[in-house]
């Protein structure tokens, strides 16, 4: 049986150039008893392929294509694939992750050239849940979903350093945008407000801040947390800005971690900024990136408290800034992201997508100022 393809194919001719992709050429279909991936390329290119168990799906990887041109929906016919989601992975690879209706396994997998450039075909044939949970799993390749764009030499020096290290992790990125709402991408939002944050903080003396990421690219949550811990973080904000499915709820909140489920609401919110490892196909079975759990207990016993203080502290940093707040400004929920014993974390939301208004404020460099402001006053008294 095959369980993952890595297909690194060299070519004389191969270019460096983006390769394109033909919609016309692509789809996601049902064949006899088979389940059917097809891609049409200009050009040969490296690829991988893999499926990955609860939920069951297949997980393509393509080495310098754009799947911007390519509608799942358009891609997709048959009952064998539910969905099909498309999108950056990391510089120079982007993802397919199709939804699989039954447990099916990789049968064959290929690529060719043809007198319009290259073909994909991948045939998945049904199999019994056991066979497909014995061939699911990601390819044994472990620096495939680690940071790489920011240099390890310069993550040594700031781990030893003395200044005040501060990690911004802008929300989502790549194939998980997060929100989309009237026009605005949660992820490109959070990542130019971390952008504009960490001008504030690199300004003061004795702090330093750094980007999980500093482009549109997917970073699995255990991986910021990583990094994080590499470049020795002080402090590990998270920035999100959610949508709802009701237009009623506006203004910043910040979460710290709770053990338990916390609210209804909150569960909710959580679920949708942890979806995004899902949707870009991480392996979930793998082992996080922590330290045994009696010893965080532990430690959290002094990070924990830490979070909470500097969240109440940003709440009220946040209203001297006159941040439009949240009904329920401090809130709580089991957010990955915030599970490091190391160091105290916080994720704030600085608003509603789905509220106009909200929308109004954070589209604008103004609005997000405030927001800015309030957090570089707040690191800047737990860093003296």
């Amino acid at each position: 049986m095959i369980r993952w393809i890595l297909a690194l194919v060299f070519s004389a001719n191969l270019a460096i150039a983006q390769v394109l992709v033909d919609p016309d050429r692509t789809a996601v279909a049902d064949g006899w008893g088979t389940l059917e991936v097809t891609m049409g390329l200009d050009q040969i290119t490296p690829y991988r392929v893999f499926t990955l168990d609860e939920p069951r799906r297949l997980v393509l990887d393509v080495a310098d294509a754009s799947f911007a041109e390519l509608n799942p929906q358009d891609m997709l016919s048959g009952n064998r694939a539910a969905a099909v989601r498309v999108g950056p992975l990391r510089p120079g690879w982007s993802r397919m992750v199709v939804d699989l209706a039954e447990p099916m396994i990789i049968a064959e997998a290929g690529m060719t050239g043809v007198n319009v450039g290259a073909a994909l075909k991948i045939v998945l044939e049904p199999a019994t849940v056991e066979t497909f949970a014995a061939n699911a799993g990601a390819p044994p390749d472990p620096g495939w979903d680690i940071v790489t764009g920011f240099d390890p030499k310069v993550a040594a020096e700031l781990a030893q350093s003395e200044d005040f290290v501060v990690v911004l992790d802008p929300g989502h990125g790549g194939i998980d945008s997060g929100a989309n709402q009237g026009g605005i991408k949660e992820s490109d939002l959070m990542l130019i407000l971390a952008e504009e944050l960490a001008l504030l903080l690199n300004a003061q003396d004795g702090v330093r801040a750094v980007l999980s990421r500093d482009a549109d690219v997917f970073v699995p949550l255990s991986t910021r947390v990583t990094f994080a811990r590499q470049v020795g973080a002080d402090l590990f904000l998270s920035l999100h800005a959610d949508a709802l499915e009701e237009d009623q709820a506006r203004g910043a909140s910040i979460y710290t971690l709770t053990e338990d489920g916390g609210e209804k609401a909150d569960a909710r919110v959580v679920e949708r900024h942890e979806r995004g490892d899902l949707l870009a196909g991480v392996d979930l079975s793998a082992t996080e990136d922590r330290i045994a759990t009696v010893l965080m207990d532990l430690a959290r016993a002094e990070t924990g408290p830490e979070g909470r203080r500097i969240a109440d502290a940003l709440v009220a940093s946040m209203n001297m800034q006159g941040v439009v707040m949240n009904v329920r400004p401090r809130r709580e929920g089991q957010f990955s992201v915030l599970t490091a014993a190391d160091f105290p974390s916080v994720l704030i939301e600085v608003g509603f997508l789905s509220s106009a208004e909200d929308r109004a404020i954070l589209a604008t460099a103004r609005g997000r100022e405030r927001i800015a402001l309030a957090i570089r006053d707040t690191v800047v008294l737990l860093a003296r």
